[in-house]
């Protein structure tokens, strides 16, 4: 199947399948017709009511109102900006300063905010839906306006705002329709936060496609004796999510194809996939087929893939992360050059899903984003290789961005916001691996003058002071207290010693 326009083809879906099932919740199934003409009802009163085209923050979990949003925004022409309710108030105000959004649209709790913008809340948003309207007309917008912003960390504190075009999701989008097996109305799960990008290799392919979403929430998620009740019941047919949300999963001995005999098709992306997790899903999951997939947000999720056998497993001494989609080069470079088959170097992305650059970020922008034989290109700060036939092999970071339960973050953001604690002269965080992957994250803190009589008492009071300013996953687990960091011979700090000292092996 190929999509000529994502949200044609989803209009076209309510149109020709008005019952057709589109996001199925335990207790509430919602159609295509439902999505489309809510929607419709938003797009209008954005229309009516707003007199720029500046984007649209969208702020909630994973509730059905957020995708109603996210189409309506488009309908009207405006680009939307997903935000999770648990995000800190000081990363909210930091994305709304850089975003600078005429509306936000409040599915949960929302804390006032010192920007000036407009508001609609829950209540108002299903009054607008029993607003009678003419006939809505879709606002045109050319292939490379934008249609998501997705926000991720940035080095000095501010977070950057990752613009995805239409002609970007497109292209990933028909990539994943018809290089992965899938099929017409199959159902995916949606377990990855909106304002993760990880949550886009599920949405759109299924909107597209007559599929049909299956929330798994936080709620479950984080309560182990409710989420190993639930995940033999999940109605789907498509896993998406992080290895390492997949692993917590495994510990339940139901969560195999006897259980779920409808699933066909797991994708991995934002982590690397480690090898006994690739060979427990073969075991569990026989007659299913494991694809693990790479790509940064900058160039639309993902640009390859690869189906995981016993056979590849045996070959590779880490798991492959795939061949690459047929729109998209990659290039091996070290110092400006192109390395050759079997060389290590940056893996460079160019094609059309490589995003225009950061929102309001000319300088960011510059630096990350380069043009290579006239194409779009984008600098990944991730080190790897190409086999002789075209398989894409990672071998870690560049720079000091990692990711950490699937999450990509900058560690230097972390260190610029503990730097900031009242406890707190000086600080670096260093990641601390098992099997490749990132397991903790370690902080070496110079403490501020203090009266805590235990080391957990000053922890704890570091760890409170920042929790306004990091999300919970990017606070470190663990404090190491030193009466000065180590610096290289140009008076920077040695984060890589640390490193070494945390990994001695």
């Amino acid at each position: 199947m190929k999509v000529n326009a994502i949200i044609e083809a989803i209009d076209m879906w309510a149109e020709k399948e008005p019952d057709r099932e589109v996001y199925r919740e335990p207790n509430q199934v919602y159609t295509y017709s439902q999505l489309v003409y809510r929607a419709n009802q938003l797009a209008h009163f954005f229309d009516e009511n707003l007199t720029t085209d500046r984007p649209i923050v969208v702020f909630g979990e994973l509730e059905f109102d957020m995708l109603v949003a996210f189409l309506a925004a488009s309908k009207s022409g405006r680009a939307y900006i997903p935000i999770e309710t648990t995000t800190p108030q000081e990363r909210i105000d930091l994305i709304l300063s850089v975003a600078r959004p005429e509306m936000v649209v409040t599915i949960g709790d929302w804390q006032e905010s010192q920007a000036d913008v407009k508001r609609v809340d829950v209540q108002q948003l299903h009054t607008i839906y029993q607003m009678p309207i003419e006939r809505w007309q879709n606002v045109t917008r050319s292939d490379e306006d934008t249609y998501y912003i997705i926000f991720t960390s940035g080095t000095t504190g501010v977070p950057k705002g990752v613009q995805i075009s239409h002609s970007n999701l497109l292209s990933f989008v028909n990539w994943e329709l018809s290089d992965f097996g899938l099929k017409t109305g199959m159902t995916y799960l949606a377990q990855a936060p909106y304002s993760f990008d990880l949550s886009v290799m599920g949405l759109y392919p299924a909107l597209t496609s007559g599929g049909c979403l299956v929330p798994l929430k936080k709620a479950v998620v984080n309560d182990f004796k409710q989420l190993f009740q639930v995940l033999p019941t999940l109605p789907i047919n498509v896993w998406v999510s992080t290895p390492s949300f997949v692993n917590i999963c495994l510990m339940e001995p139901h969560f195999d194809q006897s259980h779920l005999s409808g699933l066909s098709h797991f994708l991995f992306c934002g982590e690397e996939l480690p090898k006994k997790t690739a060979q427990a899903l073969l075991s569990r999951f026989p007659h299913a087929k494991v694809f693990n997939t790479y790509g940064p947000t900058e160039a639309t999720v993902a640009i390859s893939r690869v189906e995981i056998t016993e056979q590849l497993l045996h070959a590779y001494p880490r798991v492959p992360i795939g061949y690459i989609k047929e729109d998209t080069v990659v290039t091996i470079m070290e110092d400006d050059q192109v390395r050759q088959a079997g060389q290590l170097g940056e893996i460079v992305i160019s094609g059309p899903s490589v995003s225009k650059g950061y929102l309001n970020n000319p300088e960011k922008t510059a630096t990350a984003f380069v043009t290579i034989d006239g194409r779009p290109a984008y600098r990944t700060g991730d080190r790897g290789q190409l086999t002789e036939d075209g398989l894409l092999l990672y071998e870690g970071r560049l720079d000091f961005q990692i990711k950490f339960h699937g999450y990509r973050m900058e560690l230097e953001e972390i260190d610029h916001h503990l730097s900031e604690s009242p406890w707190v002269k000086e600080a670096v965080v260093v990641p601390k691996y098992k099997e490749n992957k990132v397991e903790q994250l370690i902080a070496y803190v110079v403490p501020a003058d203090n009266t805590f009589e235990k080391e957990y008492q000053l922890s704890k009071a570091i760890k409170t002071s920042v929790s306004q300013r990091l999300m919970s996953y990017m606070i470190p687990q663990k404090m190491i207290y030193v009466p000065h960091l180590p610096q290289t011979a140009n008076g920077k700090i040695d984060r890589k010693s640390l490193i070494h000292e945390v990994n001695p092996s």
